[in-house]
């Protein structure tokens, strides 16, 4: 039984694709916000290896940061309408 992406990380997309003011949105802009998702997810991987490797948990601080914009991007890249495109770009 597979549910839809969009119901699944709702609490995510309901803060970019409110709002019903005019906005500009390029096809590209997903395209750059998909690949600044996987760059995100790269640094959250090193972040977690050099912490590993560390062993503090304060170390941990920006793996958590570098996650969780990187799976912002890729939720809002991914699924996201147009609206969240622009939203997440500050295109008004």
């Amino acid at each position: 039984m597979a549910s839809d992406p969009r119901q699944i990380f709702w609490f995510v997309l309901r803060h970019f694709e409110q709002g019903d003011e005019p906005f500009q949105h390029k096809p590209m802009n997903r395209k750059i916000l998909l690949a600044v998702g996987g760059l995100f997810g790269l640094l959250g991987t090193v972040s977690a290896y050099m912490a590993l490797d560390r062993g503090g948990i304060g170390y941990l601080l920006p793996v958590v940061v570098f996650f969780g914009a990187s799976a912002v991007c890729l939720i809002v890249g991914l699924f996201g309408n147009d609206r969240a495109v622009a939203k997440i770009w500050g295109n008004r």
